[in-house]
């Protein structure tokens, strides 16, 4: 006698089992579609870039145009640019500033960057005692904050004789850079295939050789992220170098600063100086922004 097996009830809630519900941008994205996004995508970089294009019309006018009417005005009366403020701004010695903050921030960048990959290396691929334990304070340092190294490091300065050098300066910043970058580049070091490091000591290669030919070359995403926000953040730094720069070794934020100071108003210095104080840092992250979403995405997941 053969029993009839009853029908399997539907899903309660109608939909096939195992199919994930999407959620409401996702549905959002698909009516509207990627070209509609990129289009809105765009128009936000453009009034991102509106500040940085009134900044340079304003660097490019007389003071009496510019207190007379608003930057946007240009668009009809283009005759008004010139390039005099430039002029007046590089025979005031803003020049001596402007090389300052490269000497400052190339050296700072490529310390941090070499003495962090080295760190990250040992860390992430080399078993030695206490490495975990030295980790967890490498991650301590980053919530430090730097208002309280001031004072300590400004006395030791003093007794080094380096205090308003150059030298001094880097060395600051190179400290204070270094627990971050550490951080960063271990996480993204972990992450590359045991097996490429493992052919390698099989050929015999040493620890430094692995380094340099296996893991550095593979590491240029996270290297360049790196790269990008050491140098912004010291290129643009004003703490440090009002505490440890003296006038003859001032850097572009500390120049500026003192104009302000000495003159107040005086818009068409100020306005030309932050202009040319933002270019080169605009001009290294759009030269390097291919590899800066890799390597924080590959800094973030470990």
């Amino acid at each position: 006698m053969t029993t009839a097996t009853a029908p399997a009830a539907p899903p309660a809630s109608g939909l096939h089992a195992g199919t994930p519900r999407r959620g409401l941008a996702s549905r959002i994205v698909d009516r509207v579609g990627s070209g509609a996004i990129q289009v809105i995508m765009v128009l936000l970089g453009l009034f991102w870039l509106v500040p940085t294009l009134g900044l340079l019309v304003v660097s490019m006018r007389s003071v009496e145009v510019n207190n007379a009417e608003g930057w946007w005005t240009v668009f009809t009366k283009p005759a008004e640019l010139t390039l005099q403020n430039y002029a007046n701004l590089l025979s005031s010695g803003f020049t001596a500033s402007f090389w300052n903050t490269v000497a400052i921030t190339v050296p700072t960048t490529i310390l941090v960057i070499g003495i962090a990959a080295m760190a990250a290396y040992a860390f992430a691929w080399m078993d030695f005692p206490g490495r975990d334990t030295l980790f967890l304070v490498v991650i301590g340092l980053l919530i430090v904050p730097i208002q309280i190294a001031l004072i300590p490091i400004a006395s030791l300065y003093g007794n080094l004789q380096i205090f308003g050098t150059i030298p001094g300066v880097v060395l600051f910043h190179v400290a204070f850079g270094l627990p971050f970058a550490i951080f960063l580049l271990r996480n993204f070091f972990v992450g590359i295939p045991s097996s490429l490091l493992e052919a390698a000591r099989m050929d015999g290669a040493s620890e430094w050789k692995i380094f340099a030919t296996v893991v550095f070359p593979l590491g240029k995403p996270a290297i360049a992220s790196l790269g990008i926000f050491q140098f912004l953040w010291v290129w643009n730094d004003m703490l440090i170098a009002l505490v440890f720069a003296d006038a003859g070794n001032q850097p572009m934020t500390k120049a500026l600063q003192s104009q302000m100071r000495q003159f107040g108003s005086n818009v068409d210095i100020l306005s030309s100086g932050a202009f040319l104080s933002l270019i080169i840092p605009l001009i290294l992250f759009f030269a390097f922004q291919r590899y800066f979403v890799q390597g924080m995405m590959a800094g973030s997941v470990k």
